[in-house]
Protein backbone atom coordinates (compact mmCIF):
# COMPACT_ATOMS: atom_id res chain seq x y z
CA UNK A 1 0.00 0.00 0.00
CA UNK A 2 1.34 3.41 -0.98
CA UNK A 3 1.33 5.85 1.93
CA UNK A 4 1.76 9.59 1.74
CA UNK A 5 1.97 12.55 4.04
CA UNK A 6 -1.17 12.88 6.15
CA UNK A 7 -3.91 15.36 5.45
CA UNK A 8 -5.54 16.43 2.19
CA UNK A 9 -3.36 15.37 -0.72
CA UNK A 10 -3.11 16.59 -4.30
CA UNK A 11 -4.89 13.70 -6.00
CA UNK A 12 -7.84 14.45 -8.31
CA UNK A 13 -10.98 15.58 -6.51
CA UNK A 14 -13.07 12.73 -7.92
CA UNK A 15 -12.41 9.08 -8.56
CA UNK A 16 -9.69 8.68 -5.93
CA UNK A 17 -9.67 6.30 -3.01
CA UNK A 18 -9.41 9.29 -0.66
CA UNK A 19 -12.43 11.05 -2.12
CA UNK A 20 -14.44 7.81 -2.11
CA UNK A 21 -13.64 7.20 1.55
CA UNK A 22 -14.59 10.74 2.50
CA UNK A 23 -17.84 10.30 0.60
CA UNK A 24 -18.61 7.05 2.40
CA UNK A 25 -17.98 8.86 5.68
CA UNK A 26 -20.64 11.38 4.65
CA UNK A 27 -23.30 8.93 3.47
CA UNK A 28 -22.93 5.88 5.73
CA UNK A 29 -23.27 5.64 9.49
CA UNK A 30 -20.39 4.14 11.53
CA UNK A 31 -22.81 1.33 12.43
CA UNK A 32 -23.65 0.50 8.78
CA UNK A 33 -22.34 -3.05 8.16
CA UNK A 34 -23.59 -3.11 4.58
CA UNK A 35 -21.37 -0.15 3.65
CA UNK A 36 -18.35 -1.76 5.28
CA UNK A 37 -19.02 -5.05 3.51
CA UNK A 38 -19.40 -3.36 0.14
CA UNK A 39 -16.16 -1.41 0.53
CA UNK A 40 -14.29 -4.50 1.74
CA UNK A 41 -15.50 -6.60 -1.20
CA UNK A 42 -15.17 -4.06 -4.01
CA UNK A 43 -13.01 -1.28 -2.67
CA UNK A 44 -14.38 2.17 -1.77
CA UNK A 45 -14.28 3.54 -5.34
CA UNK A 46 -16.07 0.68 -7.09
CA UNK A 47 -18.61 0.28 -4.29
CA UNK A 48 -19.40 3.99 -4.41
CA UNK A 49 -19.84 3.86 -8.18
CA UNK A 50 -22.49 1.13 -7.86
CA UNK A 51 -24.16 3.03 -5.02
CA UNK A 52 -24.34 6.17 -7.18
CA UNK A 53 -26.09 4.19 -9.90
CA UNK A 54 -28.49 2.62 -7.39
CA UNK A 55 -27.42 -0.85 -8.45
CA UNK A 56 -28.46 -2.88 -5.41
CA UNK A 57 -28.48 -6.12 -7.41
CA UNK A 58 -24.86 -5.78 -8.51
CA UNK A 59 -23.74 -4.91 -5.00
CA UNK A 60 -25.56 -7.89 -3.53
CA UNK A 61 -24.11 -10.17 -6.21
CA UNK A 62 -20.58 -9.08 -5.34
CA UNK A 63 -21.25 -9.78 -1.66
CA UNK A 64 -22.41 -13.31 -2.38
CA UNK A 65 -26.02 -12.77 -1.33
CA UNK A 66 -24.96 -12.52 2.32
CA UNK A 67 -24.89 -9.36 4.38
CA UNK A 68 -23.16 -9.08 7.76
CA UNK A 69 -24.83 -7.58 10.79
CA UNK A 70 -23.64 -5.51 13.69
CA UNK A 71 -25.19 -5.42 17.14
CA UNK A 72 -26.27 -1.82 16.49
CA UNK A 73 -27.69 -2.62 13.02
CA UNK A 74 -31.42 -1.81 13.00
CA UNK A 75 -32.08 -3.40 9.60
CA UNK A 76 -34.24 -6.49 9.35
CA UNK A 77 -35.39 -8.57 6.44
CA UNK A 78 -33.92 -10.56 3.55
CA UNK A 79 -30.49 -9.60 2.16
CA UNK A 80 -32.06 -8.13 -1.00
CA UNK A 81 -34.38 -5.94 1.03
CA UNK A 82 -31.56 -4.75 3.28
CA UNK A 83 -29.34 -3.89 0.30
CA UNK A 84 -32.14 -2.00 -1.44
CA UNK A 85 -32.80 0.02 1.69
CA UNK A 86 -29.08 0.74 2.09
CA UNK A 87 -28.74 1.93 -1.51
CA UNK A 88 -31.83 4.10 -1.11
CA UNK A 89 -30.39 5.57 2.11
CA UNK A 90 -27.00 6.28 0.54
CA UNK A 91 -28.60 7.75 -2.56
CA UNK A 92 -30.68 10.19 -0.55
CA UNK A 93 -27.58 11.50 1.19
CA UNK A 94 -25.54 11.58 -2.02
CA UNK A 95 -28.12 13.90 -3.54
CA UNK A 96 -27.69 16.38 -0.69
CA UNK A 97 -23.93 16.52 -0.16
CA UNK A 98 -21.15 18.47 -1.82
CA UNK A 99 -17.95 16.61 -0.98
CA UNK A 100 -15.63 19.37 -2.11
CA UNK A 101 -17.52 21.96 -0.07
CA UNK A 102 -17.19 19.74 3.00
CA UNK A 103 -13.45 19.36 2.41
CA UNK A 104 -12.99 23.10 1.96
CA UNK A 105 -14.94 23.82 5.13
CA UNK A 106 -12.82 21.30 7.05
CA UNK A 107 -9.63 22.97 5.86
CA UNK A 108 -10.94 26.36 7.01
CA UNK A 109 -11.61 24.93 10.45
CA UNK A 110 -8.18 23.32 10.72
CA UNK A 111 -9.68 19.81 10.46
CA UNK A 112 -7.59 17.33 8.51
CA UNK A 113 -8.74 14.04 7.03
CA UNK A 114 -6.87 10.75 7.32
CA UNK A 115 -7.26 7.63 5.22
CA UNK A 116 -5.33 4.34 5.44
CA UNK A 117 -2.88 5.61 2.80
CA UNK A 118 -1.64 8.37 5.11
CA UNK A 119 1.52 8.01 7.21
CA UNK A 120 -0.43 9.29 10.21
CA UNK A 121 -3.02 6.51 9.94
CA UNK A 122 -2.63 4.22 13.00
CA UNK A 123 -2.03 0.57 12.25
CA UNK A 124 -3.90 -0.28 15.45
CA UNK A 125 -7.12 0.28 13.49
CA UNK A 126 -6.25 -2.66 11.24
CA UNK A 127 -7.50 -4.93 14.02
CA UNK A 128 -11.03 -3.68 13.31
CA UNK A 129 -10.72 -5.39 9.91
CA UNK A 130 -13.78 -4.64 7.74
CA UNK A 131 -15.29 -2.30 10.36
CA UNK A 132 -12.31 0.06 10.37
CA UNK A 133 -13.52 3.62 9.72
CA UNK A 134 -13.66 4.85 6.13
CA UNK A 135 -11.58 7.84 7.21
CA UNK A 136 -10.83 9.90 10.31
CA UNK A 137 -11.32 13.61 10.96
CA UNK A 138 -8.63 15.14 13.20
CA UNK A 139 -8.10 18.53 14.79
CA UNK A 140 -5.06 19.55 16.81
CA UNK A 141 -1.27 19.63 16.60
CA UNK A 142 -0.73 16.02 17.67
CA UNK A 143 0.41 13.38 15.17
CA UNK A 144 -1.94 10.44 15.64
CA UNK A 145 0.44 7.66 14.65
CA UNK A 146 3.21 9.06 16.87
CA UNK A 147 0.92 9.50 19.87
CA UNK A 148 -0.21 5.88 19.70
CA UNK A 149 3.04 4.26 20.76
CA UNK A 150 3.59 1.38 23.14
CA UNK A 151 2.21 3.43 26.04
CA UNK A 152 -1.37 4.17 25.07
CA UNK A 153 -4.27 3.39 27.37
CA UNK A 154 -7.98 4.12 27.39
CA UNK A 155 -9.41 5.32 30.70
CA UNK A 156 -13.20 5.22 30.57
CA UNK A 157 -16.18 5.13 32.88
CA UNK A 158 -19.58 6.47 33.75
CA UNK A 159 -20.78 10.00 33.20
CA UNK A 160 -22.57 9.83 36.56
CA UNK A 161 -19.30 9.43 38.45
CA UNK A 162 -18.46 9.91 42.12
CA UNK A 163 -15.64 12.03 43.59
CA UNK A 164 -13.81 8.77 44.31
CA UNK A 165 -14.00 7.70 40.67
CA UNK A 166 -12.96 11.10 39.34
CA UNK A 167 -10.02 11.36 41.74
CA UNK A 168 -8.86 7.87 40.79
CA UNK A 169 -9.18 8.56 37.06
CA UNK A 170 -7.22 11.80 37.35
CA UNK A 171 -4.51 10.14 39.45
CA UNK A 172 -4.06 7.22 37.06
CA UNK A 173 -4.10 9.47 34.00
CA UNK A 174 -1.66 11.97 35.48
CA UNK A 175 0.84 9.29 36.49
CA UNK A 176 0.51 7.52 33.14
CA UNK A 177 0.97 10.72 31.14
CA UNK A 178 3.88 11.85 33.31
CA UNK A 179 5.65 8.66 32.25
CA UNK A 180 5.22 9.56 28.59
CA UNK A 181 1.93 7.75 28.01
CA UNK A 182 -1.05 8.82 25.92
CA UNK A 183 -4.47 8.72 27.58
CA UNK A 184 -7.40 8.00 25.25
CA UNK A 185 -10.97 8.72 26.30
CA UNK A 186 -14.29 9.97 24.98
CA UNK A 187 -14.46 13.57 26.17
CA UNK A 188 -17.69 12.94 28.10
CA UNK A 189 -18.69 14.12 31.55
CA UNK A 190 -17.51 12.18 34.58
CA UNK A 191 -14.65 9.71 34.30
CA UNK A 192 -13.69 10.68 30.74
CA UNK A 193 -13.28 14.35 31.67
CA UNK A 194 -11.34 13.50 34.83
CA UNK A 195 -8.95 11.31 32.84
CA UNK A 196 -8.35 14.03 30.26
CA UNK A 197 -7.75 16.64 32.97
CA UNK A 198 -5.32 14.36 34.78
CA UNK A 199 -3.31 13.84 31.60
CA UNK A 200 -3.32 17.57 30.80
CA UNK A 201 -1.99 18.34 34.28
CA UNK A 202 1.06 16.11 33.78
CA UNK A 203 4.29 16.95 32.01
CA UNK A 204 5.48 14.65 29.26
CA UNK A 205 2.37 12.84 28.08
CA UNK A 206 -0.66 13.51 25.92
CA UNK A 207 -4.37 12.85 25.68
CA UNK A 208 -6.70 12.12 22.76
CA UNK A 209 -10.45 12.70 22.86
CA UNK A 210 -12.45 10.49 20.48
CA UNK A 211 -15.79 12.18 19.82
CA UNK A 212 -19.07 10.76 18.52
CA UNK A 213 -20.05 13.83 16.51
CA UNK A 214 -18.43 16.26 14.12
CA UNK A 215 -15.44 18.25 15.32
CA UNK A 216 -17.16 21.51 14.41
CA UNK A 217 -19.65 21.06 17.26
CA UNK A 218 -17.87 20.07 20.46
CA UNK A 219 -20.02 17.86 22.69
CA UNK A 220 -20.94 17.87 25.49
CA UNK A 221 -21.17 21.64 25.63
CA UNK A 222 -20.28 21.67 29.30
CA UNK A 223 -16.86 20.26 28.37
CA UNK A 224 -16.21 22.77 25.60
CA UNK A 225 -13.31 24.43 27.41
CA UNK A 226 -11.71 21.06 28.19
CA UNK A 227 -12.08 19.86 24.59
CA UNK A 228 -10.69 23.15 23.26
CA UNK A 229 -7.64 22.69 25.50
CA UNK A 230 -7.12 19.17 24.14
CA UNK A 231 -7.50 20.53 20.61
CA UNK A 232 -4.93 23.26 21.28
CA UNK A 233 -2.36 20.95 22.89
CA UNK A 234 -3.00 17.44 21.61
CA UNK A 235 -5.71 15.93 19.42
CA UNK A 236 -9.44 15.50 18.82
CA UNK A 237 -10.50 12.53 16.67
CA UNK A 238 -13.81 11.52 15.10
CA UNK A 239 -14.98 9.28 12.29
CA UNK A 240 -18.04 11.52 11.94
CA UNK A 241 -17.70 14.38 9.43
CA UNK A 242 -18.35 18.01 10.37
CA UNK A 243 -22.01 18.78 10.84
CA UNK A 244 -22.78 15.37 12.40
CA UNK A 245 -24.73 15.44 15.64
CA UNK A 246 -23.77 12.96 18.38
CA UNK A 247 -26.41 10.26 18.86
CA UNK A 248 -26.67 7.12 20.95
CA UNK A 249 -25.69 4.75 18.11
CA UNK A 250 -22.77 6.97 17.19
CA UNK A 251 -21.53 6.86 20.78
CA UNK A 252 -21.65 3.06 20.72
CA UNK A 253 -19.81 2.95 17.39
CA UNK A 254 -17.27 5.47 18.72
CA UNK A 255 -16.41 3.11 21.58
CA UNK A 256 -14.83 0.63 19.18
CA UNK A 257 -12.37 3.33 18.11
CA UNK A 258 -11.41 4.07 21.71
CA UNK A 259 -10.76 0.36 22.25
CA UNK A 260 -8.84 -0.06 18.99
CA UNK A 261 -6.66 3.04 19.43
CA UNK A 262 -5.45 1.87 22.85
CA UNK A 263 -3.02 -0.83 23.92
CA UNK A 264 -5.14 -1.46 27.02
CA UNK A 265 -8.49 -0.31 28.42
CA UNK A 266 -9.22 0.45 32.07
CA UNK A 267 -12.75 0.97 33.36
CA UNK A 268 -12.29 3.30 36.32
CA UNK A 269 -15.88 3.49 37.55
CA UNK A 270 -18.96 2.11 35.84
CA UNK A 271 -22.49 1.23 36.89
CA UNK A 272 -24.12 -2.09 36.03
CA UNK A 273 -25.22 -1.00 32.54
CA UNK A 274 -22.69 1.73 31.80
CA UNK A 275 -21.74 2.31 28.16
CA UNK A 276 -18.11 2.07 29.26
CA UNK A 277 -18.62 -1.69 29.59
CA UNK A 278 -19.11 -1.87 25.82
CA UNK A 279 -15.65 -0.33 25.35
CA UNK A 280 -14.21 -3.02 27.62
CA UNK A 281 -16.05 -5.75 25.72
CA UNK A 282 -14.81 -4.42 22.38
CA UNK A 283 -11.24 -4.18 23.71
CA UNK A 284 -11.47 -7.80 24.83
CA UNK A 285 -12.69 -8.82 21.36
CA UNK A 286 -9.63 -7.09 19.90
CA UNK A 287 -7.40 -9.08 22.30
CA UNK A 288 -6.46 -5.91 24.18
CA UNK A 289 -5.92 -6.20 27.95
CA UNK A 290 -8.78 -4.93 30.11
CA UNK A 291 -8.49 -3.65 33.68
CA UNK A 292 -11.01 -2.38 36.20
CA UNK A 293 -10.72 -0.25 39.32
CA UNK A 294 -12.65 -1.57 42.33
CA UNK A 295 -14.95 0.69 44.28
CA UNK A 296 -16.77 0.39 47.59
CA UNK A 297 -18.80 -2.81 47.65
CA UNK A 298 -21.89 -0.76 48.49
CA UNK A 299 -21.46 1.64 45.54
CA UNK A 300 -23.82 1.17 42.60
CA UNK A 301 -21.46 3.43 40.62
CA UNK A 302 -18.84 0.65 40.68
CA UNK A 303 -21.16 -2.32 40.07
CA UNK A 304 -20.08 -2.54 36.44
CA UNK A 305 -16.40 -2.50 37.36
CA UNK A 306 -16.97 -5.31 39.84
CA UNK A 307 -18.90 -7.19 37.17
CA UNK A 308 -15.87 -7.01 34.86
CA UNK A 309 -13.61 -8.31 37.61
CA UNK A 310 -15.93 -11.13 38.57
CA UNK A 311 -17.35 -12.27 35.24
CA UNK A 312 -14.98 -11.07 32.53
CA UNK A 313 -11.57 -11.66 34.06
CA UNK A 314 -10.53 -8.01 34.08
CA UNK A 315 -7.23 -7.19 35.82
CA UNK A 316 -7.54 -5.48 39.18
CA UNK A 317 -6.17 -1.91 38.97
CA UNK A 318 -5.35 -0.12 42.22
CA UNK A 319 -2.30 1.98 41.30
CA UNK A 320 -0.43 3.31 38.25
CA UNK A 321 1.94 0.33 38.23
CA UNK A 322 -1.02 -2.00 37.65
CA UNK A 323 -1.94 -0.04 34.54
CA UNK A 324 1.62 -0.23 33.23
CA UNK A 325 1.59 -3.99 33.79
CA UNK A 326 -1.17 -4.26 31.16
CA UNK A 327 1.01 -2.77 28.44
CA UNK A 328 3.59 -4.49 26.22
CA UNK A 329 6.88 -4.59 28.14
CA UNK A 330 5.30 -3.57 31.44
CA UNK A 331 6.81 -0.98 33.80
CA UNK A 332 10.38 -0.41 34.82
CA UNK A 333 11.28 -1.65 38.29
CA UNK A 334 9.22 0.23 40.85
CA UNK A 335 7.73 2.54 38.22
CA UNK A 336 4.23 3.77 38.89
CA UNK A 337 3.84 1.77 42.09
CA UNK A 338 2.70 3.00 45.46
CA UNK A 339 4.47 0.03 47.04
CA UNK A 340 7.97 1.08 46.02
CA UNK A 341 10.72 -1.29 47.06
CA UNK A 342 13.25 0.21 49.49
CA UNK A 343 16.52 -0.99 50.99
CA UNK A 344 14.81 -2.84 53.83
CA UNK A 345 13.20 -5.18 51.28
CA UNK A 346 16.69 -6.30 50.24
CA UNK A 347 17.79 -7.49 53.68
CA UNK A 348 18.32 -11.12 54.53
CA UNK A 349 16.93 -12.33 57.87
CA UNK A 350 20.46 -12.20 59.33
CA UNK A 351 21.02 -8.64 58.14
CA UNK A 352 17.66 -7.63 59.54
CA UNK A 353 18.53 -9.16 62.91
CA UNK A 354 21.83 -7.24 63.05
CA UNK A 355 20.12 -3.99 62.07
CA UNK A 356 17.49 -4.48 64.77
CA UNK A 357 20.28 -4.77 67.33
CA UNK A 358 21.65 -1.31 66.44
CA UNK A 359 20.01 1.32 68.68
CA UNK A 360 17.96 3.96 66.86
CA UNK A 361 19.66 6.99 68.44
CA UNK A 362 23.04 5.88 69.83
CA UNK A 363 26.04 3.79 68.80
CA UNK A 364 26.95 0.30 69.98
CA UNK A 365 30.16 -1.70 70.01
CA UNK A 366 30.20 -4.37 67.36
CA UNK A 367 31.21 -7.12 69.85
CA UNK A 368 28.13 -6.18 71.90
CA UNK A 369 25.91 -6.85 68.90
CA UNK A 370 27.48 -10.32 68.57
CA UNK A 371 26.87 -11.03 72.25
CA UNK A 372 23.28 -9.74 72.17
CA UNK A 373 22.07 -11.73 69.17
CA UNK A 374 24.30 -14.80 69.46
CA UNK A 375 26.21 -14.29 66.17
CA UNK A 376 29.93 -14.77 65.63
CA UNK A 377 31.94 -11.52 65.34
CA UNK A 378 32.76 -12.24 61.67
CA UNK A 379 29.06 -12.71 60.87
CA UNK A 380 28.23 -9.37 62.48
CA UNK A 381 31.11 -7.71 60.62
CA UNK A 382 29.88 -9.03 57.26
CA UNK A 383 26.27 -7.98 57.97
CA UNK A 384 27.33 -4.49 59.06
CA UNK A 385 29.38 -4.14 55.88
CA UNK A 386 26.31 -4.87 53.78
CA UNK A 387 24.14 -2.53 55.85
CA UNK A 388 26.73 0.21 55.46
CA UNK A 389 26.72 -0.21 51.67
CA UNK A 390 22.94 0.16 51.69
CA UNK A 391 23.26 3.36 53.70
CA UNK A 392 21.45 1.94 56.72
CA UNK A 393 24.25 2.09 59.27
CA UNK A 394 27.45 4.06 59.86
CA UNK A 395 30.61 2.48 61.35
CA UNK A 396 33.49 4.10 63.21
CA UNK A 397 36.10 2.75 65.68
CA UNK A 398 34.44 -0.69 65.90
CA UNK A 399 31.12 0.90 66.72
CA UNK A 400 27.93 1.06 64.68
CA UNK A 401 24.97 3.43 64.64
CA UNK A 402 21.92 3.92 62.49
CA UNK A 403 22.38 6.23 59.51
CA UNK A 404 20.59 9.49 60.08
CA UNK A 405 18.11 8.91 57.25
CA UNK A 406 16.87 5.73 58.98
CA UNK A 407 17.09 6.88 62.60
Amino acid sequence: MTRHTSGEGTEPATGSDRTARITWSLIAEPSDPVAYAACAALGPVAALDLARHGDAGALLHELGEELPRQSADPERGAPKTRMERAVERWGARLSRIDVEAVRADARRRGIRILTPQDDEWPQLLDDLQETAPHCLWLQGPGHLYSLLGARTAALVGSRASTPYGEDTAAMLASAFAAGGGTVVSGGAYGIDAAAHRGALAADGGATIAVLAGGLDRLYPRGNTQLLETIRERHLLVSEAPPGTAPTRWRFLARNRLIAALSRATVVVEASWRSGALSTARLADQLSRPVGAVPGPVTSAASAGSHRLLRERGAVLITEPGDLLDLLPGGPAAGEGSFAVQDELDLLTPADRRVLDAVPPRSSIAEHRIADDIGFRPDEVDAALARLELLGLVERSAQRARRARATA
